[in-house]
């Protein structure tokens, strides 16, 4: 009961007061993958995340050694670790996320195994140019949030004092990191209902490159706009399949034509491969 109660106030203080939660690291055993560390985040609004080998198998369906993979919306790097697993020391993963307290958490990870992977993270939103944005939050911790043009957003009242920066992901590609774009293969987008805009930014990466691409159908979205997001990414030729979990023995189901995304009233995730 002392423990309940000493949890419950620790989550309203992190509700109601900013102040930031440091990494806490432990160490999981991926059978085959070997054994990592795992920077997990110390706010108490935030589940701890465990790193197993289903899940790092569920990725390496899609991204092998030496690939580039892209994380958008990277958080703690939950997924953008597991995807460094996969693309390996002679490979590289980027894991880009805008809020500047769970960046640090993601600087962390990428900061451990280096001689498993290379993960660089970088602090920026996709968008369509370069520009600047308000990061925008329900809980003063910044356990989750979004972009914003303006202060006041659906997102909550919690604002961060400093703007945060988005980024033409192809311009950015092309100038940071000119070697490895012909190598990308994989993007997984993760952003609060902003996907399909970020893949409307994309186009042209995703036309020539053709990589596979995981984005989430958001729960709260309108049936429009979850049918936009279908519609963006079948229109560049792509299969598109519901996935239950990032984990290599969960279910799939193929959504053959776009009213199926919206028999999901719940946020899911959707993968999609080039069409045949």
């Amino acid at each position: 009961m002392l423990s309940y109660i000493k949890n419950s106030l620790a989550r309203k203080k992190a509700r109601r007061v900013t102040r930031e939660y440091p990494p806490v690291i432990e160490t999981f055993d991926l059978g085959k993958y070997g054994a990592i560390e795992f920077a997990n985040w110390s706010n108490p609004l935030v589940s701890q995340i465990k790193i197993d080998s289903p899940m790092v198998e569920f990725f390496n369906q899609f991204i092998k050694e030496g690939d580039l993979a892209i994380d958008i919306g990277a958080n703690i790097g939950d997924t953008t670790v597991p995807m460094a697993l996969c693309t390996g020391k002679s490979g590289l993963t980027i894991g880009f996320d805008p809020n500047p307290f769970v960046f640090k958490i993601l600087q962390k990870n990428a900061s451990l195994n280096k001689t498993r992977y290379n993960l660089e993270p970088q602090p920026f939103a996709i968008s369509t140019q370069d520009e600047e944005f308000f990061f925008v939050s329900s809980e003063a911790s910044f356990a989750n949030g979004a972009i914003s043009s303006t202060k006041e957003s659906h997102h909550g009242q919690f604002v961060q004092p400093e703007k945060v920066y988005g980024v033409n992901l192809n311009t950015f590609l092309e100038t940071k990191y000119p070697d490895w774009e012909g190598k990308l293969t994989f993007i997984k987008i993760d952003t609060e209902g902003y996907d399909k805009e970020i893949i409307k930014s994309i186009s042209d990466l995703i036309l020539k490159y053709k990589p596979t691409i995981i984005a989430e159908s958001f729960g709260a979205s309108s049936d429009d706009a979850k049918i936009e997001l279908y519609d963006v990414i079948s229109s560049k030729g792509y299969d598109i399949f519901y996935f239950e979990d990032f984990n290599v023995n969960s279910g799939i189901k193929r959504l053959d034509k776009n009213e199926d995304i919206i028999k999901f009233k719940k946020t899911i995730n959707i993968y999609a491969t080039p069409t045949d």
